[in-house]
């Protein structure tokens, strides 16, 4: 037996723990990043009321929509349904008087970046769009919308985003895009040569934004396409929906990309080997509902996309079979469900997504929609959709 005295043992300890350091300083640094979207349904009836709504920190909605956020703790997070103003009063004001202050007990959470850009929602395009004998309706608007900015966008981020490389596609025209779906009657198109000619493919806009998470670019491609709902035989939403999820799917393809140009008039979409994380509220599930020809399978079977782990929750089962109605006929898995709406007609749906590339590794996915009895259950009236989330692992 080889007796060691203390300080031969000391020597070789601190060599061994010096072995590791060097060891873990070679592995690459690993960073748990959580990617989410939520429609918070933060719009309003009159423009400026959402500013008026959040100046204190009193509104209850919000209060709720802000304890949510505090709960999940996401890193990067679009919300739809937020009322843009050219200023981003609203945003500010969500961030220092919710998002900054404690609600139900849960810590602040602060987000450095932020983004928002206009929308097409209630921006007049002077022609009659919905076929209503008027051209100045919310239904005449590029997106339907009262007023400009109604049901807009806002990504809040802890990473920088790359402001200036930033692409907006709110102006993309429909017609652009090689066999569009555009409507047709039964004897000829839905939309005449005029308002074909102007009409926008985006019923909000479509957003690339560049965000620089430990030392790699991830493209945060956002978009909340129209519902496949409220028209007719001719299934102009519906289409349109289609249409809004592809451009996501040929923008992160090169081959199937050149049609695609920006608002500055750039062409082309993201370059090979770009690493992506779609987001938003696609407003299409893969099973139920009144999406066209499984639009949302666009994403959901893309080669370059990993959708293999579906985020859901305990809530979402619990819901479908108290509501039942329109939930006992449905196909889809009900754990999946983001979204709860009018159970007679419609049911509870799987609409809100975050799609990783197949580069990033997915860690855990989920859907804030605690059942009844768990902690947060009373928060989720907040909004008719849950805030759906991914951790990737850089």
């Amino acid at each position: 037996m080889v007796v060691r005295s203390i300080p031969t043992i000391c020597i070789a300890l601190l060599a061994s723990l010096l072995l590791i350091d060097k060891l873990s300083a070679d592995d690459p640094p690993r960073t748990r990043v959580r990617f989410a979207t939520f429609n918070v349904s933060l719009n309003r009836p009159t423009s400026g009321r959402l500013i008026q709504d959040l100046n204190t920190p009193n509104n209850h909605q919000a209060q709720q929509i802000a304890e949510i956020i505090q709960r999940v703790r996401p890193d990067v997070l679009l919300l739809n349904e937020f009322d843009y103003d050219e200023r981003g009063i609203a945003a500010d004001r969500f961030v220092n008087n919710y998002l900054a202050i404690a609600q139900g007990k849960q810590a602040p959470i602060r987000f450095d970046y932020k983004y928002l850009a206009p929308v097409n929602t209630g921006v007049a395009s002077g022609c009659d769009l919905d076929d209503d004998g008027n051209n100045d309706g919310p239904g005449d608007a590029f997106g339907f919308g009262v007023f400009p900015g109604q049901y807009g966008m806002l990504v809040l981020s802890r990473f920088p985003i790359k402001e200036e490389a930033v692409r907006t596609f709110q102006k993309f025209l429909w017609r652009d895009m090689p066999n569009a779906l555009l409507p047709h009657t039964e004897s000829k198109p839905f939309y005449d040569e005029a308002e074909t000619a102007i009409l926008r493919l985006s019923s909000k806009s479509h957003w690339d934004l560049p965000i620089q998470v430990a030392g790699r670019t991830i493209h945060l491609l956002c978009a909340h396409p129209t519902p496949p709902v409220f028209d007719g035989p001719e299934d102009r939403n519906g289409r349109r929906n289609h249409d809004e999820i592809r451009f996501w799917a040929d923008y992160v393809v090169p081959d199937r990309s050149g049609y695609i140009y920006d608002d500055i008039k750039q062409k082309d979409g993201l370059p090979s080997d770009s690493a992506f994380v779609i987001a938003g509220d696609m407003n299409s599930d893969p099973f139920d509902g009144d999406s066209t020809n499984g639009a949302i399978d666009q994403l959901l079977s893309h080669p370059l996309i990993d959708s293999r782990l579906a985020p859901a929750s305990k809530g979402a089962t619990e819901k479908s079979m108290h509501d039942g109605a329109a939930n006992r006929t449905q196909l889809g898995p009900p754990a999946q469900d983001t979204s709860d709406f009018n159970d007679r007609s419609v049911g509870n749906l799987r609409l809100d997504y975050v799609l990783p590339c197949k580069s990033l590794r997915v860690l855990e996915a989920g859907v804030f929609w605690p059942a009844d009895g768990e902690s947060g259950h009373e928060l989720v009236e907040a909004s008719d959709h849950r805030l759906t989330w991914i951790d990737i692992e850089m």
